[in-house]
């Protein structure tokens, strides 16, 4: 399962064992190393690492030398990451041996840093990044280079990336699939090649890929020697589709097929259905590829008419095709599929989790979740289709809107649905079901959509602990940063245990006010440290003497500014109670009641069910029922 997380060498750390003889000193024991090459460790994307023998949850280092875990080292970038960083050890570069973690920016620079020290090794520049016009699309910096995750092939000793840059004189944007030397960050031979595709409509014609059109968000794929890459627009502007596009790792040869998500013709109104699951990479196994995908609604707002027809249009969905590209196998889309279009409520901010397999009669299954808060629990071998009553799969449990996409370890799921981590055991007996056995506090989310990333580290069954980084509400000023949490999971204790908080880079994004540039960091942990890239920063936590020690304080919420009787305001919350056009909001200062008749009227609010984090916008009257005029997942809502 874990292919993409290997064990690799030895001395990445010490550890010391009891001695053998009386009186003998302890000898160190060599502890193995992992490489972490690809997106959530491996194409399952479970975001395990089961190999962690140094971090155990008393976050104390061995020995009579107390270490304590905490931010070890910052290391200045050059611009925003919105990559996960990966981690290969023992690497020759730069004059000598190194455990090396590689980061990519917004600005088309590879770094190559020492695990360890922090030291920047060796970088390279692909050429200059693509300027967005941030009233075009303000879901981003201002600049947008290399966005989604590489993937590293060690066989080839290659990190493929892809590159956003511009045409000399000719000044109009294209993607470059780079195949980058682990050793000199030079492009290997053969690299790199200018992403380009075409695909025949239902109508016979002709659709070509338009980078100018075109966001490469989710993480790129190695899988039986081919590289995949999947396309998203740039904030549901048309004409843009999903893509999923893939050549050979050996000589960058593309495919001879590719997928398309919606082959309805030029002419249709509406387009999209595009695949960027909040930067999460698209899964795979035995030769099935599994992606989400988002709406296809006319995004100018004049028309709300739905073009949803599977199999040619896949919108709101969970697809699953053949490795080559050429054969849709199967889908699942939500029998509400027009609600979710017309209410911008994609299934596709979250990516897809393939379980291992399970006893039982459903042995091959995933789990998937949206903006709406749903995990849906899916049988791989049958995933459930359309209808426009039922969705036909195993099970649907209420998280939390999700820009995000969900973890495994040891039979459990890690969810991470609007601001807290929920851990469900996996029952395959006597029915197939998830069950919740543990929770988090609230890690709390303001300037970002609802959800977050996570990943689990253990030393086999043992030591478990739980990472996330959230962007903490009790920074309500300006940009706040990012935060990192370690939670551990106590059998019995519904509860998770906090471990850890601290604050982790920044998220100072230029122009990122507003609902634009959602952080979406996932952490990685390995070899003893934690890193979390974010804005021109590199954090490196473990054990050592640490240039900040956070306690494991429990996050507090600030107070709501009180509003007057009139408003207007705009409140964050979940809803907790649902009746018609009334429902309850829960807020961290307390319960609202909200009368959502004249948002619901005017056509701006989703579809509302428990358990959703939304945002309302509206007025209070003397009684306190806050009138909606705007609701919305997520984000605060600009004035109608």
């Amino acid at each position: 399962m874990n292919k993409s997380l290997l064990r690799i060498g030895l001395l990445a750390g010490v550890a010391c064992a009891p001695s053998v003889l009386w009186g003998q000193l302890p000898r160190p024991v060599p502890v193995p190393k992992i490489a972490v090459t690809t997106y959530h460790y491996d194409n399952f994307r479970t975001g395990w690492n089961s190999h962690e023998l140094l971090l155990n949850p008393t976050l104390k280092g061995p020995g009579p030398q107390v270490l304590e875990f905490g931010l070890l080292r910052r290391v200045t970038l050059d611009d925003t990451v919105y990559a996960q960083p990966l981690v290969v050890p023992d690497v020759a570069i730069a004059g000598g041996k190194h455990d090396v973690v590689y980061v990519v920016t917004e600005n088309n620079t590879v770094y190559a840093i020492d695990a360890n020290s922090g030291e920047i090794l060796l970088t390279h520049n692909l050429g200059p990044a693509v300027p967005r016009d941030l009233e075009y699309c303000a879901n981003n910096g201002p600049r947008v280079g290399i966005e989604s995750t590489p993937v590293i092939d060690l066989a080839h000793n290659a990190l493929y990336l892809i590159s956003y840059t511009t045409v000399p004189l000719l000044g109009w944007p294209i993607y470059l699939l780079h195949a980058i030397d682990l050793t000199t960050l030079k492009d290997q031979g053969g690299s790199p090649v200018v992403v380009s595709a075409t695909h025949k409509l239902t109508d016979g014609s002709t659709f070509s890929f338009n980078a100018a059109d075109h966001r490469q968000r989710a993480a790129l794929l190695f899988e039986d020697g081919n590289i995949y890459a999947a396309f998203s627009s740039w904030c549901d502007r048309t004409p843009a589709r999903g893509w999923l596009l893939g050549w050979r790792a050996s000589d960058l040869q593309a495919l001879a097929a590719n997928f398309l998500t919606n082959t309805t013709p030029v002419s249709a109104s509406n387009k999209l259905s595009t695949i960027w699951m909040s930067g999460y990479g698209v899964a795979a196994v035995a030769g099935h590829l599994y992606f989400t995908t988002g709406n296809s609604p006319d995004p100018t707002g004049t028309s709300r008419d739905d073009t949803y027809s599977a199999p040619h249009n896949l919108s709101e969905g969970v697809v699953k095709v053949s490795a080559g590209l050429l054969h849709l196998l199967d889908f699942f889309t939500p029998s509400d599929v027009d609600a979710l279009n017309n209410h911008d409520v994609d299934l596709g901010s979250g990516g897809v989790l393939l379980l291992p397999d399970q006893p039982g009669s459903v042995p091959r299954m995933a789990v998937t979740a949206g903006k709406d808060g749903r995990m849906f629990l899916l049988n791989r071998d049958d995933m459930g289709g359309f209808s426009l009553t039922n969705n036909h799969v195993l099970g649907s449990y209420p998280i939390g809107s999700c820009w995000c996409g969900q973890s495994y370890y040891l039979n459990n799921v890690v969810s991470s649905g609007g601001h807290q981590i929920g851990v469900w055991q996996i029952n395959t007996s006597p029915s197939l079901s998830l069950t919740q056995i543990h929770s988090s506090s609230d890690l709390g989310q303001w300037r970002d959509d609802s959800g977050f990333f996570t990943a689990v580290s253990s030393n086999g069954s043992n030591d478990v602990i739980i990472w996330a980084v959230s962007r903490h509400f009790s920074f309500d000023v300006g940009t706040p940063p990012p935060t990192l949490f370690a939670f551990q999971p106590v059998s019995g204790n519904p509860q998770l245990q906090q471990l850890f908080m601290s604050t982790a880079g920044n998220w100072d994004v230029p122009h990122s006010s507003g609902d634009g540039a959602n952080s979406n960091i996932a952490p990685v942990v390995a070899n003893g440290h934690v890193y979390v890239a974010s804005y021109k920063e590199l954090d490196i936590f473990g054990l050592g003497t640490p240039i900040i020690i956070h306690p494991a304080a429990p996050p507090v919420a600030p107070p709501l500014k009180p509003q007057p009787a009139g408003g207007p305001v705009s409140i964050f919350g979940t809803i907790t109670k649902l009746e018609g056009l009334w429902f309850t909001l829960k807020t961290e200062a307390g319960e609202v009641q909200v009368n959502a008749e004249t948002a619901i009227t005017n056509g701006l609010s989703p579809a509302l069910v428990a358990g959703q984090q939304v945002s309302v916008y509206g007025n209070t009257d003397a009684q306190g029922v806050l009138h909606a005029e705007a609701i919305k997942h997520g984000l605060t809502p600009k004035k109608p």
